[in-house]
């Protein structure tokens, strides 16, 4: 299962005690994932999504004492009526605030009524029924990416206002016809998850992350020590490439016996560090008088090269 999947399982698992959370996610589940029969007037669910199903069968059960729900197969989701009880849908149509009034039609294509989501708790259990019916999240081991993909603008900005009252960023961007809330950062991720109660989800994604971002500190480590060997590789290539040119064409005698001494210790030592040449030195020196005489060194084979 994709680590996506096994986010949805957790949330679906998840039912919160109180029936007001139970009804903000309830309105969530049937906003996002809800319809209507041809009427306009009767609820209908629209899911191939069984863990979807299954948990908006399961709040209608708790929130509104159903004692029976004949879940329909999902090959059967569609126009079907949800409820077929007339007096118990419509409970739940008013309770969930789905009725346009002025139209007389059950609107689900609009962001939830506000009264639902008043509570901190009723936002953590909305979120759980947004991500359950259009929610995805990306492998965490290749990149972090979670989203919410909404029918229209107006539900795609209630989402992301809910998200950012969590001091959460989400940003919204079009793709196709759809409106797509997102986040792209690992930490942003991790507090949704927190936000929507997926705490086992939450410990595993945080082990992958520690465990990338072992991974990705020493591939940068190693990257930076390899830099530095080939430049200091390079850099002692090019010093005895100079100090042969002057043993050839000036000759050491000619030199200071500074750098004469300098000369001879470079070409006996080549794969030494500038402190371990220094050491080798009489009197010895540190790192910064080693790097000036070879410097001094490059100048003169420089002169020599014109």
């Amino acid at each position: 299962m994709s680590f996506s999947g096994t986010v949805k399982e957790e949330l679906a698992a998840q039912i919160s005690s109180a029936r007001h959370c139970q009804l903000a996610e309830l309105g969530a589940l049937l906003h996002f994932a809800g319809g209507t029969c041809e009427d306009g007037l009767h609820l209908s669910l629209e899911t191939e999504n069984e863990a979807v199903a299954r948990k908006c069968f399961t709040l209608l059960k708790k929130t509104f004492n159903i004692e029976t729900v004949v879940m329909p197969s999902i090959t059967m989701q569609g126009k079907c009526r949800l409820l077929s009880d007339d007096e118990v849908e419509a409970k739940v149509i008013q309770a969930l605030h789905l009725k346009d009034e002025t139209q007389n039609r059950v609107v689900l294509d609009v962001p939830v009524n506000a009264l639902l989501i008043k509570n901190s708790c009723c936002l953590r259990a909305y979120l759980r029924g947004a991500f359950l019916c259009v929610g995805s999240m990306s492998d965490p081991e290749k990149s972090y990416h979670l989203e919410f993909v909404c029918n229209n603008r107006a539900q795609a900005e209630q989402l992301q206002s809910i998200i950012q009252e969590f001091q959460i960023e989400a940003k919204i961007i079009k793709r196709k016809k759809y409106d797509v809330v997102y986040l792209k950062e690992g930490a942003g991720i991790v507090d949704l998850l927190n936000v929507m109660e997926a705490h086992v989800s939450l410990m595993n994604l945080e082990n992958l992350r520690i465990v990338k971002e072992m991974r990705n500190s020493i591939n940068r480590r190693v990257n930076c020590e390899t830099a530095n060997i080939s430049k200091t590789v390079t850099a002692a290539s090019k010093q005895i490439e100079d100090i042969i040119l002057i043993r050839d064409r000036y000759g050491f005698e000619n030199l200071p016996d500074n750098l004469r001494q300098m000369a001879e210790i470079r070409l006996e030592y080549p794969d030494a560090a500038l402190k371990e040449l220094g050491g080798y030195l009489e009197p010895p020196v540190g790192k910064s008088g080693v790097n000036h005489r070879l410097r001094r060194l490059s100048e003169i084979a420089d002169r020599i090269r014109l």
